[in-house]
């Protein structure tokens, strides 16, 4: 980014006169500027000054000139500023919107120090900080401000991040805090920041890291978490001033730092994440820079100074004029300011993730912006100023934007439409869809309000070209599919996006309801169609037509106007529609009734004053008497009552409207007395309720006001008495009775004798009540009443009038239910039977007479079968007995299933004709099984033979037939049927005949004498299927005859002969249909073949046009040709492929060379211009004159190539002087010598070549030498030729390329000769390389000495010593190395020593290289002779092969022969081997049963060479090392086992033995745990102690599953606690004690703790400690362990010389005593070692011999 200078705002004064701040107003409209004297200049956008205004004290007491303006800041709405004063205020100034708008302060914010800083991020806060260290916010909607945070140290700095949801305060302790209100999920830390090395006076926040500067001169950028990124160092410029103030750029890019003359310009640079420096804009005489602002957009940057003046520079990267409209100014990588040049608008478009922006486009009518970034897409209208950015993964550029909308972007990518809304930086939608024409979608969003709906956005678009798709996008949900049967070419919704108009390639108009999902076609040929914009009235055009619906609600209601012309447009403006229409060349406009469309959208947005308005307008007819009724049912729903009335009133429903008025007046008055539209009020709404007839809900809203006078009188006045009884009733209301008497005298002048009636039975007066019910003539009433009071009953007379009445009344049933209740059931029947009340009746009957019940059940049957309830009689007559009468109602009742399972129960024969009757109906539904079961009972077999045959079913016919007639009968039926169906036309019938008698030759000549040959080949195929190929073709052959050439054809394909169809037509001259047969079902070529022949049988220019037509032209000309038709190709190539005419020249010569006729064929060869072809046709039949002569005359270029044939012809014949003749006149000598060395004649060849071409001869005579043509003796001849003439290279490789293998002893002479020529007569180099060729040869004839001595004779020494070694010479290899070159007697002796290596001589190589002897020795194994020979070395050399053969002894678990190895040969203490030992201890003590008495050598030697190992390590360095001290634990070790062993030998020691084993398990990290603890275990079992032998063997059970599971984790150290035993051991890889052992210990343990007989406690001794542990529990001392046992000395002591070895008194006499009387040389060997390690035995001891 660069800054220009642009202007001078404020001319800076001669002295000091700071500008204290400075602000732009976020809509760039206005900038503001404070100067030293408290007044702010407000300047427009282009630097005019505008206004001012004087700001206030915080007490005016203290006068003008007590404070300054320490800071300014814009509401985010631009209408007012906030200033930061040092008396310790804030004030709120609201400057209005336009200039000279009054200034007024509308907030002030008193605070307990001066404000040093303010900014004002967002909308009714403003953040400020304080002289006291406080950063705090000022909330201008309460007039109230509350502390951030607080901190110690006086506020500096004040500045917010790019988005304003963040801002970081900078203090005079250097300390830099930042808080977010919102950190947009970035998750950046709060709080203390960073700390400064100065107050960070300058200070900003870019998009990713924050500057900061001050007057260290240093400017510094640092992280988002506060870590330091760069630093800028200026401390060494003296030009430099201390940094005073900093600002970023809107976008977060750039940042500009001011000093004392100089702004610092630092740029972002997101691909290296460091900020760049700019040069810096140095300006003279500025002075120091006292306040920066950046103009909101970006372009540009105001400078405050020190001086009182103010400089406007401009920002920007680079400048573009885009289609001369446009001005693109990039004032950051991810900003860009388009203005238009004509308007002077601008649009500021800013990536918010600041990425960089590529290139900006002007699209759509130059009215919509497009930008890519390399994550986003930038959209924008420059009309609404909405600008969007969505994330965009880049395609090459390759989106397709559509801008026909005006609020969404439609862009087209790879098969996807995304939907993008201007101002909305979220994809509103993408869909799939392959159609990218904007008529093929339609998107609405919110385009038109409507009640209840907040957020509507539809999308109707399409899946393939006959399914739309309409989807939700506010839900992402589809709306609905519609799948068409034609191809769709338009679509589009209504602004509500309700309804669906689409247009099929028929021109049909649709309209599809979507809420309903139903479609409905509106016109069948539609040329223009669109919706009126604003409304839902769509207008189209029906050929002479214009039809508009104006209620599209009812699309069968439509308005239609004739037309002349064609629809072109629809303009709606000024309250007019009109759709414009050419008429020819004349444009005509017809206008839309303004007032329908106005009602319609007025309806849809629910303003029904403005529907009202318009509707009064009109007059009245059907149209706007369904408006009047649409908008009173709408208003009544909305509670709009006046307008409802307006509207019964129009409509002359004079009741609705008096009532709404009265009702109005209420609410008026209600409004009137308590506000609000008086809707709400009980009366209003239960009103409301009684117009909508819903009286229950008006009484409700009555009585919940307890208004029931009220309800009383609603009800009275609608003459509902019972309700307003109820509710009197309910209510307990004083007036019911006299409502009862009012209601009962209304009924009777009324009369409504029922209703009094009820009143009286209501009143319990019955007789009354019987008499009123009477007298309403209702006696089916008055009967149930007194059917239900007893007292009714008893009264005869009231009885008989009722009987009466209902009887004459014929209410029999009731007369009849009232009878039996008075018991007199003989009337009770008589009334039952006449009112057919069966039922009763037989009920009755069953009671009192049991004999009628039969009769009443037929005669119930019968009124049924009248009443056509056949179904209900059937049952009756079964009851009856009258089986026959219930056949025939079941018949009748179409219960055939029933009908039969009567019928089946009869025995009667009579009943027999029903089955004939049944047996149709079966036939008729084709249960033909059923019915031929029946038709054959009833005795009708023939009927059912022709039920079958009617049904087409012949082969059961057949086998009914065949059941009750002859073969030849049935035959002749069928046959004779057939051809009656033949007569009649009914083939199928006739066939299906034919064949179900075996006579399907019959069927088959039916047909051909029909004609029907499709029906006679399907016979054929099926009966005669070898015949069917002959059958086609037999008849295609009867149709061609008959000239039915299709059908001919048809029969020849189909019988393979496609030829034979081909032929007809070829015949007939119907080529077309030739050619077509021949291109579908011919070979590749066969179409071609019949196009020829079709050119060729018209000829001429009609033959050409018709090649030229299928474009076989060169094909044809070509085919005929090769069929040797010459004269049809030449003919077409004449006429129209000239160029073709040599070809076929040509192709005519090579058919009359073929057919023998060859001066015709040296014609035609000539006309195609291939003179050389026929030459080579003379040349070919040896008529070399011929070819002489046409060459002479055609072709001057062959006359050589026929000399040159003749030649190798006369060669061939052996005449070589012809031959030779014919070559020379050819001019071709080299072909003469070729022949004559082919042919073996060197000398002809010689001899020409040294007469024609002298200048090969001596190449010749080489090849003829090198071909070895004159065998070796003329080799050596030629040689001692050479040799003689002096010619010494030559005769050398004359000898040289002697090569005879059966004669040895020549070649020998022929290379020594070569040799001895060489070194004599040749310069030393070539002499050289003869020797080299020669010496080699000699070496492979194995004359190693003669090689030699060749190569000495030329100094070459190391080849010489190379041939005699080869020779296997050694001794003299090395005297001619020692006496001619001594260097090369290493070389030799190397050489020697890989001879005897490669041969095996090893023993013969330890006189030479005894280290390599040693190492063959080791490789093949050979140990012994290996540590033999190297004993025989010094001592290192036998230890290093001894390690090598311990670790391979080792390797192979040979352990012991190790120790017999160290044993033998001693142990040095050499660090290296220091790990063989330790393998060697630890595989030693691995080992299984090694803890008895014959094992004591292997422990003994053990102890002994770890004994000499210790020594030996105390002489050396690694003295006191802790290899030495584990060595020196290792010895203990062997040496407790060694005297185990000696122990073990002797009954009394045994438990010197077991002390042994249990002492040892303090050492268990050396030795394996398992096995110490079994071996102690077993130790204590033996000398019976029982306790410790019990927890040993336990522990080693635990270490033992331990060791099965890989994990010592699970062990309990509870037993050991305070002991010396270890519990951290090593996991033995392996069990050291056989599974068997293992089981024995685990039953012994079991039956141990079964039995309880011991303690699970280790023995103590008087320190209170386990006895075998070295150190005390109490004292933590730790004593000596003795030699004798390793069990702790604690008194009776014996001491040796040796420091730190002792032996317990008892033991040690023990074992001497046992020594003494057994004379163990083991226990001898013991005390022995015991003088040797611990320095002498004690004085008072035994001596043993």
């Amino acid at each position: 980014m660069q800054l220009k200078y642009l202007k001078t705002l404020l001319t800076p004064q001669d002295g000091a006169a700071k500008v204290t701040c400075m602000a732009w107003a976020p809509n760039n409209a206005k900038f503001a500027v404070c100067t030293i004297d408290r007044v702010v200049i407000l300047y427009d956008e282009q630097g005019e000054k505008r206004d001012r205004f004087t700001t206030k004290p915080a007490d005016p007491k203290y006068g003008k000139k007590t404070y300054v303006v320490k800071s300014m800041a814009f509401s985010p709405d631009s209408t007012k500023i906030a200033v930061a004063q040092t008396d310790n205020i804030i004030f709120v100034y609201k400057i209005g919107e336009e200039w000279g708008d009054k200034k007024v302060i509308c907030n002030k914010f008193i605070q307990t120090s001066a404000v040093t800083c303010l900014v004002w991020p967002s909308e009714h806060t403003v953040i400020f900080g304080l002289a006291e260290g406080k950063v705090r916010q000022a909330n201008t909607k309460t007039s109230k401000s509350s502390t951030i945070y607080g901190t110690d140290s006086y506020v500096v700095s004040l500045t917010t991040n790019v988005s304003g949801k963040g801002i970081l305060s900078g203090h005079a302790d250097g300390t830099v805090v930042r808080y977010f209100f919102d950190d947009e999920g970035s998750g950046e830390s709060q709080g203390k920041l960073l700390t400064h090395a100065c107050p960070p006076y300058a200070m900003a926040w870019g998009t990713n890291s924050i500057i900061v500067a001050g007057c260290d001169k240093k400017i510094v950028a640092y992280g988002r978490e506060g870590h330091l990124l760069q630093t800028f160092d200026y401390s060494r410029d003296r030009s430099e001033k201390e940094f005073t103030v900093a600002a970023s750029s809107p976008s977060g890019q750039s940042i500009v730092v001011g000093s004392y003359d100089r702004l610092r310009v630092f740029n972002w640079s997101p691909r290296k994440a460091t900020w760049d420096e700019a040069s810096p804009k140095e300006i003279p005489n500025l002075y120091t820079i006292t306040a920066l602002s950046w103009k909101k957009d970006g372009s540009r940057l105001s400078v405050g100074t020190l001086c009182g003046g103010v400089e406007l520079f401009d920002c920007c990267l680079r400048r573009s004029i885009y289609k001369n409209k446009f001005e693109m100014t990039y004032v950051g990588l991810s900003q860009v300011i388009v203005k238009n040049l004509s308007t002077g608008t601008r649009v500021v478009l800013k990536s918010q993730y600041g990425y960089e922006i590529d290139e900006v486009k002007v699209m759509g009518k130059d009215r919509y912006l497009v930008a890519h970034t390399s994550d986003t897409l930038l959209l924008g209208d420059l009309a609404s100023n909405k600008l969007s950015e969505v994330a965009w993964q880049g395609s090459g550029g390759n989106e397709k934007f559509f801008f026909e909308n005006e609020t969404v972007c439609m862009i087209f990518n790879a098969g996807e439409l995304a939907l993008v809304e201007y101002g909305s930086n979220e994809i509103l939608g993408s869909v799939r869809t392959e159609f990218m024409n904007p008529h093929l979608i339609s998107v609405r969003l919110n385009e038109r309000k409507q009640r209840g709906v907040e957020d509507n956005r539809k999308l109707a678009y399409l899946i393939d070209i006959k399914t739309i798709a309409i989807v939700d996008l506010v839900g992402g949900y589809n709306l609905g599919t519609i799948s068409h049967d034609s191809k769709i070419d338009w679509l589009e919704l209504n602004e509500t996006g309700r309804k669906l108009l689409f247009r099929d390639k028929k021109l049909r108009l649709h309209l599809y309801d979507i809420e309903s999902s139903l479609k409905s076609t509106m016109l069948s040929f539609c040329p223009y169609v669109q919706w009126v914009p604003g409304s839902d009235v769509v207008v189209a055009q029906n050929r002479g037509n214009l039809c508009v619906w104006y209620t599209i609600d009812s699309p069968e209601r439509v308005t239609m106007f004739p037309l002349k012309g064609d629809i072109v447009d629809l303009e709606r403006s000024n309250g007019k529609t009109e759709v414009i229409v050419t008429e020819g060349v004349n444009s005509v406009s017809y206008t839309l009734d303004e007032g329908l469309i106005e009602f319609g959208t007025a309806i849809d947005d629910g303003d029904y004053y403005r529907a009202t308005a318009f509707l009064e307008t009109l007059e009245m007819s059907a149209e706007t008497e369904a408006m009047w009724k649409t908008l009173s049912k709408l208003s009544l729903e909305a509670q709009q009552l006046h307008i409802a009335e307006r509207c019964f009133a129009a409509l002359g429903d004079v009741s609705k409207a008096r009532f709404l008025n009265e009702t109005n007046k209420i609410a008026d008055s209600v409004s009137r007395e308590y506000g609000g539209d008086g809707t709400d009020h009980y009366q209003v709404k239960a009103r409301l309720a009684m117009l909508d007839k819903n009286f229950k809900l008006a009484e409700m809203y009555y009585l919940e006001q307890n208004a029931v006078d009220e309800v009383m009188e609603m009800y009275q006045e609608l003459h509902m008495w019972d309700e307003c009884i109820a509710v009197a009733e309910a209510r307990g209301h004083p007036e019911l009775d006299n409502l009862r008497r009012s209601y009962y005298s209304y009924l009777m002048e009324t009369n409504q004798n029922e209703k009094a009636g009820e009143v009286k039975e209501n009143e319990g007066d019955f007789t009354g009540a019987v008499n009123l019910y009477l007298k309403a003539g209702l006696p089916a009433k008055a009967a149930w009443l007194a059917m239900s009071r007893d007292e009714l009953l008893s009264s005869h007379d009231i009885i008989s009038r009722i009987t009466a009445a209902l009887i004459k009344g014929e209410f029999y049933e009731r007369a009849g239910d009232l009878f039996e209740r008075t018991r007199n059931n003989q009337k009770a029947l008589e009334c039952y039977r006449k009112g057919n009340a069966f039922k009763k009746a037989v009920d009755l009957a069953r009671v009192a007479f049991p004999a009628e019940v039969v009769k009443l059940e037929e005669v119930w049957g019968d009124y049924l079968v009248q009443q056509k309830q056949m179904d209900a009689a059937i049952n009756h007559y079964i009851e009856a007995g009258r089986s026959t009468k219930a056949i025939e109602a079941a018949i009748a009742a179409r219960q055939w299933k029933k009908a039969l399972h009567i019928l089946e129960l009869q025995e009667d024969k009579t009943a027999a004709k029903y089955y004939l009757k049944i047996a149709q109906h079966y036939a008729s539904v084709q249960e033909f099984e059923v019915a031929e079961r029946l038709f054959v009972k009833g005795d009708h077999t023939k009927d059912a033979i022709d039920m079958y045959t009617q049904a087409g079913r012949w082969e059961q016919a057949h086998k009914l037939a065949v059941k009750c007639m002859s073969q030849e009968d049935v035959s002749a039926l069928y046959i004779s049927r057939a051809q009656e169906l033949e007569k009649e036309g009914k083939y199928k019938e006739a066939e299906r005949l034919f064949t179900t008698v075996d006579e399907p030759d019959l069927a088959i000549t039916m047909y051909k004498k029909n004609k029907m040959y499709d029906d006679m080949i399907r016979l054929v195929a099926v009966h005669h299927k070898d015949l069917l190929q002959e059958t086609h073709i037999h008849l295609a052959k009867e149709l061609e005859a008959e000239s039915r050439f299709q059908e001919a054809e048809y029969h020849y394909l189909e019988g393979q002969d496609w030829k034979a169809a081909v032929n007809i037509y070829r015949v007939n001259d119907m080529w077309e249909e030739a050619y077509r047969i021949a291109k579908t079902h011919g070979g590749a070529s066969a179409h071609k073949q019949v196009a020829y022949l079709w050119a060729k049988n018209l000829g001429g220019e009609a033959a050409v046009k018709l090649l030229n037509k299928f474009g076989f032209l060169e094909t044809a000309i070509d085919f005929a040709a090769d069929n040797y038709a010459f004269d049809f190709a030449f003919e077409l190539a004449r006429l129209a492929m000239k160029q073709k005419i040599p070809d076929i020249h040509l192709k005519n010569a090579m058919f009359l060379e073929d057919q023998g006729k060859f001066n015709e064929a040296e014609t035609e060869f000539i006309k195609a211009g291939k003179p050389k072809e026929a030459v080579l046709m003379h040349v070919h039949n040896k008529d070399w004159s011929n070819a002489q002569r046409v060459a002479e005359a055609h072709d001057p270029e062959s006359v050589a190539d026929i000399l040159v044939s003749q030649a190798k012809f006369c060669f061939d014949q052996k005449e070589f002087q012809k031959a030779e003749a014919f070559l020379l006149r050819a001019q071709r000598p080299e072909l003469a010598i070729k022949y004559y060395k082919d042919a073996g004649m060197w000398t002809d060849a010689m001899r020409i070549c040294k007469d024609y071409l002298p200048s090969k001869l001596s190449v010749l005579q080489k090849e003829y030498e090198s071909e070895g043509n004159w065998g070796v003796e003329g080799m050596v001849e030629q040689a001692q030729e050479w040799e003689q003439t002096g010619e010494y290279a030559r005769a050398i490789d004359c000898y040289l390329k002697v090569k005879d293998s059966s004669n040895m002893d020549l070649l020998m002479k022929c290379w020594m000769k070569a040799a001895e020529l060489a070194i004599k007569f040749l310069s030393h180099d070539k002499a050289v390389d003869i020797s080299q060729i020669v010496g080699p040869r000699l070496i492979q004839l194995r004359k190693y000495n003669e090689a030699a001595e060749l190569y000495l004779n030329l100094d070459l020494i190391k080849n010489a010593i190379d041939a005699f070694i080869e020779g296997e010479e050694w001794n003299k290899a090395k005297r001619v190395a020692k006496e001619l070159d001594p260097r090369l007697e290493e070389y030799v002796d190397k050489r020697y020593k890989e001879h005897l290596k490669n041969q095996g001589k090893v023993d013969s190589l330890v006189g030479v290289d005894v280290m390599a002897a040693l190492d063959m020795y080791a490789e093949r194994g050979q140990w012994e002779k290996c540590i033999d020979t190297a004993s025989k070395q010094n001592f290192k050399v036998l230890h290093k092969y001894i390690a090598l053969y311990a670790t391979h002894l080792i390797k192979e678990g040979e352990a012991e022969k190790v120790l017999q190895l160290y044993t033998q040969h001693g142990v040095p203490a050499y660090s290296q081997n220091f790990n063989i030992y330790k393998r060697l201890f630890l595989e030693l003590v691995s080992l299984r049963d090694r803890d008895c008495a014959e094992a004591y050598r292997i422990w003994a030697d053990l102890r002994d060479i770890l004994l000499l190992l210790c020594e030996n390590l105390t002489k050396s360095s690694e003295a006191n090392s802790p290899a030495h001290e584990e060595f020196e634990q290792m010895l203990l070790v062997a040496h407790y086992y060694a005297t185990r062993s000696a122990a073990k030998g002797i009954d009394q020691l045994s438990s010197v033995a077991a002390k042994l084993s249990i002492s040892l398990l303090r050492h268990t990290e050396l030795i394996p745990a398992d096995k110490a603890f079994y071996e102690a275990g077993l130790a204590a079992k033996a000398v019976e102690w029982e306790n410790m032998a019990f927890i040993f063997l336990n522990r080693f059970l635990d270490l033992a599953d331990g060791i099965d599971e890989g994990t010592l984790d699970a062990l309990d150290h509870t037993d050991f606690q305070d002991t010396d035993i270890p519990f951290e051991v090593p996991v033995p890889s392996k069990l050291h004690v056989t599974v068997e052992k293992r089981e024995e210990i685990r039953e012994w343990v079991l039956t141990v703790s079964m039995d309880q007989r011991v303690e699970q406690v280790l023995p103590k001794d008087e320190r209170g400690t386990y006895e075998a542990s070295l150190v005390a529990v109490s004292t933590g001392i730790r004593s000596l362990p003795c030699v004798i046992t390793g069990y702790p000395v604690l008194r009776n002591k014996i001491e040796f010389k040796r420091p730190g070895m002792a032996a317990n008194k008892d033991d040690w006499n023990k074992f001497l005593m046992a020594t003494k009387t057994t004379h163990s040389p083991e226990c001898q060997d013991v005390l022995k070692f015991i003088t040797q390690w611990c320095g002498g035995l004690p004085s008072a001891g035994y001596s043993f011999h």
